[in-house]
């Protein structure tokens, strides 16, 4: 299966140059005129080693055939990330190496899906937008509207995103879980 490379996301397993590979992180990437790219830290699954690539934004990249199976995050323990399975309610754990920047988006109780390859737990598939309360920003301005003017805001994960000013601490915000950044106030 292939996607395109603006498609990539954290947790992303693919395969490249015939090696499997997680993906750490992405960025989209549009220099001036130039053509835009998405510029990956990912880690190989055979050595560990971390690379840097950038790929261009009209590539496409291959997807590993991975078995997806859906779980809920419970909790992290300081050495790992525990799982449930929904439907079994086997709990498995795994790594921050694993996971990668995946970490940032994990709050307890999110449901998400996790890849299997040869029977091994290897990554996991985030929603493409994550609630997440907002638990440190600077006070907000009561007459403040929607403008270009940010404020930065560290979120109950210890994630820090740039938000609008009339944001504070208390809200719940969407964050897209590919950029890293607000979309909204949420609900």
């Amino acid at each position: 299966m292939t996607v395109k490379a603006t498609q990539l996301r954290p947790g992303m397993v693919i395969r490249h140059e015939g090696e499997l590979y997680t993906v750490f992180s992405v960025d989209h990437r549009t220099p001036g005129n130039k053509r835009g790219s998405m510029q990956t830290r990912m880690r190989s699954l055979r050595t560990g080693s971390i690379v840097d690539y950038r790929f261009r934004a009209e590539e496409f990249v291959e997807r590993a055939i991975l078995d997806e199976v859906e779980f809920e995050y419970l909790y992290n323990d300081g050495d790992g990330y525990h799982f449930m399975n929904t439907e079994t309610y086997d709990q498995v754990c795994l790594t921050h190496g694993i996971l990668g920047e995946a970490v940032d988006y994990l709050i307890p109780n999110i449901h998400l899906n996790v890849e299997f390859y040869d029977g091994k737990p290897i990554g996991v598939v985030l929603p493409d937008t994550v609630d997440m309360k907002v638990v440190e920003t600077e006070p907000g301005i009561k007459s403040a509207t929607a403008s270009s003017v940010t404020k930065p805001a560290k979120l109950e994960t210890g994630l820090t995103i740039q938000v609008p000013p009339f944001i504070n601490n208390g809200d719940k915000v969407k964050v897209d879980t590919t950029e890293g950044r607000y979309i909204q106030r949420a609900q």
